[in-house]
């Protein structure tokens, strides 16, 4: 299997300081900065390059999972919410949620929900994060 990378470069200081983020064939690439990860400022963040990860991977096994249940769907659109916390420890990611939209014909309501509850178990970037942060997941039919 290949190997992923991604590349971060950060000039300055923690508050005032600004880097960018590249992931390693050039698909994305974004400025950072501390108000774009800790307020709202304009820039991308470690955090919304996990929340794309995430929601990525999750809607791939998620696709899986209803073809491999006789149900082709049409599109699966999911975003992943990253709540980044501030503790006595400092900040951690504390959860994730997830919030998917599938377009499936032919398939009933229990059956979509209980292949969504498995993609979300089983897709590799949860089972990487769900031992320190708690995911939860709406899933809802088109």
């Amino acid at each position: 299997m290949p190997i992923r990378s991604a590349s971060a470069r950060w000039e300055g200081n923690l508050t005032e300081g600004s880097g960018t983020l590249k992931t390693g064939k050039g698909g994305l690439q974004g400025n950072y900065s501390f108000k774009s990860r800790f307020e709202e400022g304009e820039g991308t963040n470690p955090e919304e390059l996990i929340a794309a990860a995430h929601s990525g991977c999750f809607s791939m096994a998620f696709s899986k999972g209803l073809a491999d249940a006789g149900f082709t769907p049409t599109s699966v659109e999911t975003v992943a919410k990253v709540h980044l916390d501030k503790t006595d420890a400092g900040f951690g990611v504390s959860r994730i949620d997830l919030e998917t939209v599938g377009d499936v014909p032919g398939i009933d309501d229990a059956t979509f929900q209980k292949i969504a509850e498995g993609a979300k178990e089983n897709c590799p970037i949860s089972r990487l994060l769900s031992p320190g942060a708690t995911i939860s997941l709406s899933a809802k039919l088109a």
